[in-house]
């Protein structure tokens, strides 16, 4: 019989008990699936639930992608594959990166991983030594600080600020917390949960920053192709940046491949044999069989991938139009990644909430609306002021937020004082 480790004796009669490693103390989470929970939980009542917390997606992947790999698993490509990936997948991730950013990788430059999520953890591993300092984006998401602290580094948080009509990285805060022991810098152009993007002039110069002091970079670029207007810019397409930056590459945003999880880390050789050398120890090699759907993906028909980016950009502009008429919220237009971050400090006040969390519940119980808070995405930094939430359209349906948003808005104009009916939240 197997009996629980605080029931056994040890052989000098002592109760064993398991005591975990110090390191899972630093160990963080993603809060947003507790988010989940509660309106799961709440759903189980009978309570139509609008659901705005995750970022997953409820669009299916491409028929020919699912082809492709029912046509691999029929092949016989079950088996253990190379530690980095298939050949001809890491080949067609090199030349498409390659041409999106306007340099030249290589198949060696490419190692295939189960997911983003892996690529943090494992540059962590290649690139920082216990006690280095991390730059990372707050708000952000929240595994970059969990896996800095997991594995004995230090996360020095950057923020971002309100431009007017657009949120942007506070790059004299990023520059003015790096130290002689900073060594490395993750950057979320394209970002969760803001969807800030950098502008030319400014990824030049967080660039130049890292340059001179020699920094090494993770991009994590997993909204690059997630867009409707414009061309998205990457750091390593600037002079002396590929030879320092790792991207994270992931299938799961622009394919609605979220469960398959694959992704890659592409950049320079010498970092990218460490992590498929941590792919040996890890996982032996990324799933066989779905890398023939990915590499699908990438080489076969966009028809797929379009009709998804103008479903999303059609929820976008349902979810726009209903916030920025809702009393006390005003929100940008965003043209990139699939989320928008909408400042509700005026309709916190007018609900009289003590901050995000008690907001949160309110319009969950009342309207169905599920979402997060900037609370999701790290502790709020010295100075921050507002309230905002994060709304993520990829897994509503326009109707959905048609009525979810419409009785947020109701709710909110229900107890809006008289002499405020007219003083809306502007759009920006």
């Amino acid at each position: 019989m197997l009996h629980a480790l605080d029931d056994q004796m040890t052989p000098g009669g002592a109760r064993a008990g398991f005591t975990p490693a110090e390191r899972v103390a630093r160990l963080g989470t993603e809060t947003v699936f507790a988010v989940s929970a509660e309106a799961a939980a709440l759903a189980a009542t009978g309570k139509t639930i609008y659901p705005f917390h995750l970022g997953d997606l409820n669009i299916p992947t491409a028929e020919p992608i699912v082809q492709a790999m029912d046509r691999a698993v029929r092949d016989g490509k079950t088996t253990y594959c190379p530690n980095a990936g298939v050949m001809p997948l890491r080949e067609a991730l090199a030349a498409d990166v390659s041409a999106a950013r306007g340099i030249a990788y290589a198949a060696d430059n490419v190692s295939v991983q189960p997911g983003g999520k892996p690529v943090i953890g494992k540059f962590l591993l290649a690139a920082m030594n216990a006690g280095d300092e991390v730059l990372y984006p707050n708000p952000g998401f929240p595994i970059y600080g969990s896996f800095i602290e997991f594995l004995g580094g230090v996360a020095v948080p950057y923020g971002y600020v309100d431009d007017g009509d657009r949120y942007a990285i506070d790059v004299e805060q990023l520059e003015s917390r790096i130290t002689p022991r900073t060594r490395l810098l993750i950057l979320n152009d394209l970002h969760n949960p803001t969807a800030a993007e950098c502008t030319a002039a400014e990824l030049e110069r967080i660039a130049e920053i890292a340059l001179r002091h020699d920094l090494v970079v993770l991009s994590d670029e997993a909204y690059f192709d997630v867009r409707f207007e414009g061309a998205s810019r990457s750091i390593v397409s600037l002079p002396g940046m590929a030879e320092r930056t790792v991207i994270l590459y992931t299938f799961s945003k622009k394919y609605a491949m979220t469960g398959w999880r694959l992704g890659a880390a592409i950049g320079p050789a010498p970092i990218i044999d460490i992590v498929t050398r941590l792919n040996v120890n890890m996982e032996s090699c990324p799933n066989h069989f779905a890398q023939y759907g990915a590499l699908e993906a990438l080489t076969g028909d966009q028809a797929g991938p379009q009709a998804m980016m103008a479903r999303l950009k059609g929820r976008r502009d349902a979810a726009l139009r209903l916030l920025n008429a809702a009393p006390g919220v005003r929100c940008h237009t965003p043209e990139s990644t699939f989320y928008l971050y909408p400042d509700v400090s005026g309709a916190v006040r007018l609900t009289g909430c003590a901050g995000h969390e008690d907001f949160r519940r309110l319009l969950l119980e009342q309207t169905g609306v599920s979402f997060c808070t900037r609370q999701h995405f790290g502790k709020a930094l010295p100075g921050e002021t507002g309230y905002h939430l994060r709304l993520a359209y990829s897994g509503v349906t326009t109707t959905q937020i048609e009525e979810g948003l419409g009785a947020f808005k109701a709710f909110i104009e229900s107890i809006e004082p008289a002499e405020s009916q007219t003083s809306q939240g502007a759009p920006r």
